[in-house]
């Protein structure tokens, strides 16, 4: 008889098998995989980004799926008690852009092995290579669970961290959906985010500008009525299929929720070149430079200024031959050129699928959770934490944020459950 029993080995599962333990529990660890931490290992480029420094109410504005749930989960465990948790361990962190929070090691491994030092330091038992088949539900309790080889472990309290359905080679295929349904949880639909964006354009389909880069432009996702939806500043790379980048990334749910509301198949876009400098203020630029450098060529006068690759799409959009003399643009041409930089116009068509994501969409519905101790509304003794639930934020340190914060407050509120069972039967 385990006091709790987690069910699997990613970020959110080890934190909640480490706080179950710390706290007092007798633990069992369950994971089909043949290694623990996976998906921890590949986080951040192999460096592994733990959390962000933002401010509290800053990680929810960036948690743009049911950010607000974890307000109570982050007054009981929250960003800065990740960073205590690990430089307690040992791991020191160093602070990059935009409040992202690495190990100084740069090392993921380092954090992987701290994490599972943790968990056997609090005597947590731990079974890879060992699949589920169900929970065993009783009379509205938590009583066990079934292995596939028909072995059951008895406990009342469950905790399910089995992740969504991204990065399925890391072990996340969406195992935790059933159990959860079998409880009487809704499962929200599942769609892919922080994903690279697909389009079937011209530019696209013939690979124009397949591999540029663009640095510190905004990208907006536009309405029917051509108002922004959202617009993310940052860096982004045209692909072979659209764009990726880490502001495409962000971009992306917004593309598929644009597509679901209006019916319609093509998405709109802008790339605002120059998100400091105003439409007027661009187009003094480009009479300055005409003015200035009358006798360079159309391509010549762009460069260093717009990306080279960019010049030749730009003059065919603008109706500018490439080898103009600027002394001959017109106001006209400068105003469709000023425009252009400003307002570069793409379509999106759809992203690539759920498997290619680095975030599951979708999960169990939160409202059917706890959001002081993640434990089910619905099902005494059960537990969520991680990406099995209806919860996504960009990337950044803000998922793993949320999975390390719901996998402690869920093996707390797990093991003193089991306590109040304890102080009951005596």
């Amino acid at each position: 008889m385990f006091d709790v029993i987690v069910i699997g080995g990613g970020p959110s599962g080890l934190m909640a098998s480490a706080s179950a333990g710390i706290h007092g529990a007798k633990v069992l660890l369950l994971d089909k995989g043949n290694k623990l931490g996976r998906k921890l290992a590949i986080s951040g480029g192999g460096r592994c980004n733990v959390t962000n420094n933002k401010s509290l109410d800053e990680l929810i504005k960036f948690i743009p799926g049911n950010g607000r749930f974890l307000h109570s989960v982050f007054a009981t465990f929250n960003n800065q008690d990740i960073i205590r948790f690990f430089e307690d361990l040992g791991i020191a962190l160093k602070e990059e852009d935009n409040g992202r929070m690495f190990p100084v090691s740069n090392s993921a491994k380092d954090v992987v092995q701290a994490l599972l030092q943790k968990v056997r330091s609090v005597h947590v038992e731990m079974k890879t290579n060992t699949a589920v088949k169900r929970l065993i539900y009783e009379n509205g309790q938590v009583v066990g669970v079934e292995g596939m080889d028909g072995e059951v472990w008895k406990t009342k309290n469950v905790i399910i961290a089995t992740g969504g359905k991204s990065v399925p080679h890391t072990g996340s295929t969406g195992d935790g959906y059933a159990w959860a349904e079998a409880a009487g949880h809704t499962i929200t639909e599942l769609f892919p985010t922080e994903v690279p964006i697909t389009s079937d354009e011209p530019l696209i389909r013939t690979k124009t500008l397949q591999g540029l880069s663009l640095r510190d432009v905004t990208l907006s996702v536009l309405n029917p009525k051509g108002k922004p939806v959202i617009s993310h500043r940052g860096d982004m790379i045209f692909t072979h299929f659209g764009f990726s980048g880490p502001i495409a990334l962000r971009c992306s749910q917004f593309v598929l929720k644009q597509q679901k509301k209006t019916g319609e198949k093509c998405i709109p876009m802008l790339i605002d070149l120059f998100p400091d400098q105003s439409l007027s203020s661009i187009e003094q630029d480009l009479q300055h430079k005409r003015k200035a450098h009358p006798k360079k060529h159309t391509v010549n006068l762009m460069k260093g200024w717009i990306p080279e690759r960019l010049i030749p799409v730009l003059c065919q959009k603008a109706e500018i031959e490439e080898d103009q003399l600027s002394a001959h643009f017109s106001n006209e041409q400068i105003q469709k050129l000023a425009k252009l930089v400003k307002h570069f116009p793409l379509s999106a068509n759809g992203t690539l699928p759920l498997e290619k994501a680095f975030v599951t969409g979708g999960g169990v519905h939160v409202k059917e959770v706890n959001p002081k101790t993640m434990g089910s509304k619905l099902m005494k003794g059960l537990y969520f934490c991680g990406e099995v639930l209806d919860i996504h934020g960009y990337t950044g340190g803000y998922n793993i944020t949320a999975a390390l914060c719901t996998g402690y407050v869920a093996g707390k509120n797990a093991a003193e459950k089991n306590e109040e069972y304890t102080s009951i039967q005596i």
